[in-house]
């Protein structure tokens, strides 16, 4: 089971640049470690990250097996409009994970 954590400011000046924060919480298994048996642990991790503010990518990331697990991200960008920020994660197997957060930006 995935879990996602987002911190996301709820207002800010228009021009401001935000802080946004984001983690999954996920296996990230690299596909070279051995079980208690010797036998390989399938990989298993996030390939990709992207945020989107009212539907323009404005941070994306790629992730490959030396990633930690639960993978956590600091970014900023400038708070342009009130919106939406949505953030999407995708795994290995194309299955897609992401939550959001409104964002009211004052004049």
């Amino acid at each position: 089971m995935n879990t996602i954590r987002i911190a996301v400011p709820k207002t800010a000046k228009r021009g401001e640049i935000i802080e946004l924060k984001a983690l999954i919480r996920h296996p990230m298994e690299s596909g070279f470690r051995r079980g208690a048996s010797g036998e390989v642990i399938a990989r298993n991790i996030i390939v990709a990250f992207d945020c989107f503010y009212n539907g323009e990518r404005v941070f994306g990331a790629r992730f490959f097996p030396a990633v930690s697990a639960n993978p956590f991200l600091t970014f900023h960008t400038v708070a342009t409009e009130s919106g939406r920020l949505e953030f999407r994660w995708t795994d290995q197997h194309g299955a897609v994970f992401s939550d959001g957060a409104e964002l009211t930006v004052e004049p």
